[in-house]
């Protein structure tokens, strides 16, 4: 199945918008259009996204390598995460809450309780709802599997400093914008919000100041 959050929509789309909203015209001359960066659905993105819990980009990347290698050569599953003791999982930069949450996920594919095939076709609420019965995932971390795996359209990661940081740039704010508040200078924005968070991340990620 093709990811709908495709670089060649998220252009599309950022320039069907920038044509009406000269904020998103002129963080576009300076960033560019943001990549999809498409990740797998499956449990390897979600323990991904555990990982990336609270930490930077590059941490979440350095320990995430180290945590495949502990796991070996063939692509991470669930049953191969059990099979290490928490002390390998220390040792790959986890941290105590971590293991568990990893663990929580382990279990719960392989228990049959958490059924990932079924998530592409579910609406946006039922899958935040489903995943964040998992201990460890959080509405966030449901976010961004959205996003990066299932390529919805129309998600608002509110909560995330990034996006919001982000957000204060394209809008040209001289404060940063609570969660509430990016909630509603997003709302026009619908139903293609979830390419202004990419824009947002790009803001963000490059450290342009704020577009006046």
């Amino acid at each position: 199945m093709n990811h709908a959050l495709s670089d060649r929509y998220i252009r599309r789309a950022l320039r069907e918008i920038a044509a009406r909203d000269a904020d998103v015209a002129r963080t576009l001359k300076k960033v560019g259009y943001p990549p999809s960066r498409q990740r797998p659905a499956g449990f390897a993105t979600l323990l991904r996204v555990i990982v990336g819990q609270q930490v930077s980009t590059s941490a979440a990347r350095s320990i995430y390598g180290r945590l495949e290698t502990a796991l070996g050569p063939q692509a991470p599953a669930p049953r191969t995460l059990l099979g290490l003791s928490d002390e390998q999982l220390r040792a790959a930069g986890l941290s105590r809450s971590k293991v568990v949450y990893a663990r929580a996920l382990a279990e719960a594919i392989a228990a049959g309780e958490l059924g990932l095939d079924d998530l592409p076709e579910m609406p946006d609420a039922d899958v935040i709802e489903r995943l964040t019965a998992v201990k460890g995932l959080g509405v966030w971390s449901a976010q961004m599997y959205l996003i990066f795996s299932l390529g919805r359209r129309d998600v608002w990661p509110a909560g995330d400093l990034g996006v919001r940081a982000g957000l204060q740039v394209i809008k040209g704010l001289a404060e940063r914008p609570s969660a509430a508040q990016t909630q509603l200078l997003v709302e026009d924005y619908r139903p293609r919000r979830s390419v202004i968070a990419l824009l947002a991340w790009a803001c963000a990620n490059a450290g342009v100041d704020v577009v006046g």
